[in-house]
């Protein structure tokens, strides 16, 4: 009798993400898993109570992958480090279409609010870099995200296409507008 092969949460998750990201998550369920595992649903419900379950450990690897992602284009030379957070997000949104649009692209009512330990990083570069307070950095931040989030998100759905460098260009204009802005208002206060 050949070995049985142990199949472990890991490899499920793994598997799981690699549907996700080439087929999206509506391609996702235990056939196709077990069909991707080469074995049957058995060592998925042996692993998880059921999907929802693995769609959350799904989402959990997702965060790490984008973190990841963002992280490393943070610390590269290529922009300033707040930039090069927009500019990873948008590539992010271009080169993993079906893991952005599960991360940030989802149905989320009734969830409880997700929290990427990343943006606290940012956030904390917009007050470093600027001199600004904690809640002036958070506002900022906010409304940059938004806008970076609009072309994300046209730009993984296909509604649009931009090169990187008009991209770098519109995120300039859009932080030096906002600084100048917050700025401004800060010094006002002071």
């Amino acid at each position: 009798m050949p070995p049985i092969t142990k199949i472990s949460k890991s490899d499920i998750v793994n598997s799981a993400v690699e549907i996700v990201r080439k087929s999206g998550i509506d391609a996702l369920n235990a056939r196709s898993l077990a069909a991707e595992l080469s074995c049957s649903t058995q060592p998925i419900f042996s692993n998880f109570s059921g999907m929802e379950e693995l769609r959350v450990a799904i989402i959990d690897r997702g965060k790490k992958i984008f973190s990841d992602f963002v992280e490393s284009a943070m610390t590269e030379d290529k922009y300033p480090p707040y930039k090069a957070s927009g500019m990873a997000y948008i590539e992010f949104a271009k080169v993993e279409k079906n893991l952005f649009s599960l991360l940030f692209m989802r149905d989320r009512f009734g969830e409880d609010e997700e929290h990427f330990e990343i943006g606290d990083k940012i956030t904390a570069r917009v007050k470093i870099d600027n001199g600004f307070d904690e809640d002036t950095a958070k506002l900022f931040h906010l409304e940059m995200w938004a806008f970076v989030h609009g072309i994300a998100s046209m730009i993984a759905t296909g509604y649009l296409e931009l090169d990187t460098e008009l991209v770098s260009r519109m995120l300039t204009d859009s932080y030096q507008g906002l600084k100048l802005k917050y700025g401004e208002a800060q010094n006002d206060r002071g």
